[in-house]
C-alpha cells in the first residue's frame, strides 16, 4: 500500500476513465478511422472492426490494465513481479514497450507539432484560403522549414512534459479531466455545423451506408490491425495507466466504455468532416493532406469559417495531447522506478532524448531528405519500426505471458477485484481469446505489415 501511495494514482472513476480515454483518442480519430471506415465499405467495415476489436483489442487491453494494478509498477517491473518463473526474461516485453514509445514519439510528436502550428495559424488566419494551391504551399513551407519543424516540435515535448511534471493526480487525470469534455464539444460543434451543408447526405453515406462488396480478406485484415493500434496496445501505456487504477475499479466495463467512446469519437469526427468535404468536392483521402491543405480550404467556404477551423485544430491538438501524455509516461515510469531518478529528473531526461531522436524525424522533409537507413528516411523508419514490429510482437508476447505463464487463477482474481466481482463469465471468455485467438490474430497483422502474408 505504501508503494501505491508513493507513485500516486488516478483519484476517481471518471478520471480512470478520461485518462484511459485520452491515451486512446489521438489524430488517428479525427482522421484515419473515419477515412478507413469510409473506403473500406462504410457500416460493413465498422461491424468488421467491432467484432476484430471484441477478439484482438479489449482482451490485450484488459490483460495489460489488469497486469498493470495487480502489481502497482511499471511495465517491466510489472512483468518481473508476476512471472513464477523468475529466471525467463519476461521483463524484455516491458523494454520493448519503452523502445516502441520512444520510436513513436520521435515522429509523432512532429505531426502533433505541425497541429499545433496550425492552431496559430488558423488564429492567425493565413491558412483559411479557397486556393488549395495556397495551403499546399503553407504546409509545405512549414515541414520543409527545418527552425520551425524543430521549434515546434520542442515546443510539444516541453508541453507535454510539464503537464507530467505534475505528477499523476495533478498532471495525467488533472488534464484528462478537463480535455476529454472539450474534445466532446467541440467535434459537437463541429458536427451541428456540418449537418447544415448541401451534400451532408454524401457525406453520412460514405461513412455509414454498407458496402459487404467491398469487404475483401484485405478489408478485414486492416480492421484487425485497426482493431489493435487504435487502443494503443503493445508499448506498455495501458498496463502504466493500469497501475494507477484504483483497486475497486471495474476493469471490464472501464475498458468496454472506453472502447464504445473511442469509436464514437472517431464516428462524431466524421460526421464533421466528411459532409464538409463533399459539399465543396474533396476527395476524402486519408492522412496529412486531408488535414493541413484540405480541411482549410473547406472551412474557406462556410460561414464562421475561421472559427470553425480553430475549433478543428484545437480539438486535433486535444487528442493529440492525451495519447502523448501515456506515451511519454512509459519511459518517465520506468527511469523513476527501475533507476531510481526522481520524478522531474525522469521527465527531463525522456524529454532530451526526445529531442535528440525526434529531430531526426522533424528533419526528414529538410535537412536529412537524403538521408536514409534501410531504404527509409528516419520518420518512415521508426513508423516501420514501432508499427509493423514492436507493437504487434509485445501485444503477441502480452498474450501468451497472461494465457500460458501468468495463469487462469491469478488472473481471475485480479480481474474480479479478488474475488469482489461476480464476473467469471467474463474472465473465462477474455482469457480464452488471449490464449488461443488474440495471439494468433496479431500475428497475422504482424506478417501482413512485413509483406509476409
Amino acid at each position: 500500500m505504501s508503494n501505491a501511495i508513493k507513485r500516486g494514482g488516478f483519484s476517481s472513476s471518471f478520471g480512470v476513465l478520461t485518462a484511459t480515454l485520452g491515451s486512446a483518442v489521438g489524430l488517428g480519430n479525427i482522421w484515419k478511422f473515419p477515412s478507413l471506415t469510409g473506403a473500406n465499405g462504410g457500416a460493413g467495415f465498422l461491424l468488421v472492426y467491432l467484432l476484430a476489436t471484441l477478439v484482438i483489442g479489449l482482451p490485450v487491453m484488459i490483460a495489460e490494465i489488469t497486469m498493470g494494478r495487480a502489481a502497482k509498477a511499471n511495465p517491466i517491473t510489472t512483468l518481473q513481479t508476476l512471472s513464477p518463473k523468475k529466471g525467463l526474461p519476461w521483463w524484455l516485453i516491458g523494454a520493448g514497450g519503452m523502445l516502441a514509445a520512444f520510436l513513436i514519439l520521435s515522429f509523432y510528436s512532429e505531426v502533433v507539432a505541425w497541429v499545433f502550428a496550425y492552431v496559430f495559424k488558423a488564429i492567425g488566419g493565413s491558412i483559411l484560403s479557397s486556393d488549395r494551391h495556397v495551403t499546399e504551399s503553407a504546409f509545405g513551407a512549414l515541414i520543409a522549414d527545418p527552425v520551425q519543424s524543430l521549434l515546434w516540435q520542442w515546443g510539444v515535448l516541453v508541453f507535454i512534459g510539464g503537464i507530467l511534471l505534475l505528477g499523476v493526480t495533478k498532471g495525467i487525470e488533472g488534464i484528462t479531466k478537463k480535455l476529454m469534455p472539450v474534445l466532446f464539444v467541440l467535434l459537437l460543434l463541429l458536427c451541428a455545423v456540418s449537418l447544415t451543408l448541401p451534400k451532408v447526405g454524401e457525406g453520412l453515406a460514405f461513412l455509414f451506408k454498407p458496402d459487404f462488396s467491398k469487404i475483401t480478406a484485405g478489408v478485414i485484415l486492416t480492421a484487425m490491425g485497426l482493431a489493435f493500434f487504435k487502443l494503443s496496445l503493445g508499448m506498455g501505456t495501458m498496463m502504466t495507466y493500469g497501475s494507477y487504477f484504483r483497486d475497486d475499479q471495474n476493469i471490464p466495463a472501464t475498458t468496454l466504455r472506453v472502447m464504445l467512446a473511442d469509436l464514437f469519437v472517431s464516428m462524431l469526427a466524421g460526421i464533421a468532416i466528411f459532409p464538409a468535404v463533399f459539399s465543396f468536392g474533396f476527395e476524402p483521402a486519408a492522412g496529412p493532406a486531408l488535414v493541413f491543405i484540405t480541411i482549410p480550404t473547406v472551412f474557406s467556404q462556410i460561414p464562421g469559417g475561421q472559427l470553425l477551423m480553430i475549433a478543428f485544430f484545437a480539438l486535433a491538438a486535444v487528442a493529440a495531447t492525451g495519447a502523448m501524455l501515456s506515451m511519454m509516461e512509459v519511459p518517465v515510469v520506468i527511469l523513476h522506478e527501475r533507476f531510481g531518478m526522481s520524478r522531474p529528473k525522469a521527465t527531463l531526461l525522456t524529454i532530451a532524448a526526445l529531442v535528440v531522436l525526434g529531430s531526426s524525424c522533424a528533419l526528414t522533409n529538410s535537412l536529412l531528405a537524403d538521408f536514409k537507413l534501410f531504404g527509409k528516411n528516419m520518420f518512415d523508419l521508426f513508423d516501420f519500426a514501432s508499427s509493423n514490429v514492436l507493437l504487434p510482437l509485445g501485444g503477441i508476447l502480452l498474450a501468451v505471458f497472461v494465457g500460458w505463464v501468468w495463469g487462469r487463477d491469478n488472473f481471475q482474481r485480479a480481474l474480479s477485484n479478488q474475488g469482489e466481482l461476480q464476473n467469471a463469465a467474463v474472465t473465462s471468455a477474455v482469457f480464452f481469446l488471449l490464449r488461443y485467438v488474440s495471439p494468433l490474430l496479431i500475428l497475422i497483422v504482424m506478417l501482413k505489415g512485413l509483406d509476409l502474408f
